[in-house]
């Protein structure tokens, strides 16, 4: 069910339109093309809170001067197999593909390659850059902290945001598992679905402004954490990534970073990220490996489910989710569409022409 019509795109229709307005927003090549790259993960995957709908907002930062549009990114190497990216307030996809890059080739030549990111910028879907290790045969794990949303575990007030942890493994078959997580209990995105669809949250989700449980998506003021009573495991995993992300890289700490949506769009958020990759071939033959996963997959896969029940592995939905909009289109809801009308018309562009336009 859905509040309100979508059209549906080509991927390559919006990747091009998303090239073109962030180029005439100021970025460079390499980060349009990094920027479009990890929206279009998402968008993919169906993860469509970290997709296409981040353009608009992308472009304004880069115009605004939050996100520098060239920035000069420099690696600072480390002990053997660790080393620190300085990214010079890059957009944020820009400085973590470049951070996994290295760590792929630090761990092609260690075993292991960590990469500490710092001075970055909204990263997206952290699955993103977990899976670029994974298909290149590594695994990979990707982590930030972003701006304040997600209060403590009996806390009453926002601490965490919802800081993602992603983990993505090769198995041999084209096919990563795939877990790409936030640390709160539902996305802020689900908050706003069921606002508009008029249904009211699922327990344990969501606090108003005094801490407490709420269910009335329109009295949100924070997210839980994840785990419901046992919400001090999704607290401390939120602190997992924070500790990755802004202590071990120096940068800002959730509660200080500045709100991504503004009102100050020009001054750097000074945000941290990690991410790291692992060659299993350092541990044991590559094919042992893949037939490790194919046996493990195999087995979960045929776990007996409950009655009306589907078992799946971490990335089993989205590899679905990636086919049928492959053969279907990518939706783009119409805030988001009108969005991209206003930047089309300011800078001369050519919207993209639905495959299936709104019903």
């Amino acid at each position: 069910m859905r509040a309100e019509a979508e059209s549906r795109f080509s991927a390559e229709a919006l990747a091009a339109f998303s090239r073109d307005a962030l180029a005439l927003a100021g970025a460079d090549e390499a980060s349009a093309d990094a920027a479009t790259r990890s929206m279009l993960h998402a968008s993919r995957f169906g993860v469509d809170s970290h997709g296409f709908r981040l353009l608009p907002h992308y472009a304004a930062v880069i115009e605004a001067g939050r996100v520098k549009g060239s920035p000069e990114l420099r690696f600072q190497t480390g002990a053997g197999a660790v080393a620190t990216l300085d990214a010079g307030h890059a957009q944020g996809a820009r400085a973590a593909y470049a951070a996994m890059d290295h760590a792929v080739g630090l761990a092609g030549r260690f075993g292991i390659g960590a990469v500490a990111i710092r001075n970055s910028s909204h990263f997206g879907a952290a699955g993103a850059y977990a899976l670029a290790a994974a298909e290149a045969g590594f695994v990979g794990f990707a982590t930030c902290n972003t701006d304040s949303f997600v209060r403590l575990h009996d806390g009453a007030e926002r601490f965490h945001g919802t800081n993602p942890l992603a983990f993505a493994v090769p198995t041999g078959d084209g096919r990563p598992w795939l877990l790409d997580m936030a640390t709160s209990a539902i996305p802020y995105n689900r908050v706003l679905l069921y606002r508009g669809l008029g249904r009211e949250l699922p327990p344990g989700t969501a606090s108003d402004e005094e801490g407490r449980e709420t269910r009335d998506p329109g009295a949100v003021e924070m997210l839980a954490p994840l785990g419901a009573a046992f919400g001090f495991k999704g607290a401390a995993l939120a602190g997992v990534a924070e500790i990755f992300s802004a202590v071990l890289t120096g940068m800002r700490l959730s509660p200080e970073i500045l709100p991504m949506g503004g009102p100050d769009l020009s001054t750097p958020r000074e945000m941290g990220a990690f991410v790291m990759a692992l060659n299993p071939s350092a541990f044991m033959e590559p094919e042992a490996f893949r037939a490790g996963m194919q046996r493990y997959l195999t087995a979960l896969r045929g776990s007996r489910p409950t009655e009306g029940g589907s078992v799946m592995a971490p990335g089993d939905r989205e590899w679905a989710e990636a086919a049928g909009r492959e053969r279907d289109g990518i939706p783009i809801d119409p805030t988001t569409l009108a969005a991209f009308a206003s930047m089309a018309e300011r800078h001369g562009l050519e919207l993209p022409q639905p495959v299936c336009p709104a019903e």
